[in-house]
């Protein structure tokens, strides 16, 4: 299990860089909210993790359902993130770090026990 959380933190390094340019870029050039930022900047960001997750990290065939089923949740998390940080007005910074780290672990709870479950 270990092993397996490591591969999946290598990916979500490389995800969360992806996902905190775009993010940056959205909020402080373009002057997007943090909740539509957090949405886009995670959609782009997710499609890699969950095409590099599927090969490297669980060996698994990557479905049509499986992304669905990981962008519909995340997704969800990402926007909950960022509309309760426009709430509260919370920096963006403290947004990309708090959702990174939530998203770490959910993500992995859910890749491996629901969409990737039946991978070897």
């Amino acid at each position: 299990m270990i092993k397996l959380f490591s591969r999946y933190i290598s990916v979500g390094v490389i995800n969360t860089g992806i996902h905190w340019l775009i993010f940056g870029l959205l909020v402080s050039v373009f002057g997007y909210g943090q909740a539509i930022s957090n949405v886009i900047a995670f959609l782009i960001a997710v499609t890699f993790s969950f095409f590099a997750n599927a090969r490297f990290t669980f060996k698994a065939r990557a479905t049509g359902k499986g992304y669905l089923m990981f962008v519909g949740f995340m997704g969800l998390l990402s926007f909950v993130s960022g509309k309760i940080s426009d709430h509260y007005n919370i920096n963006p910074l403290i947004t990309l770090i708090e959702f990174s780290a939530i998203s770490l672990i959910c993500g992995f709870i859910y890749s491996k026990f629901i969409v990737f479950r039946d991978a070897k």
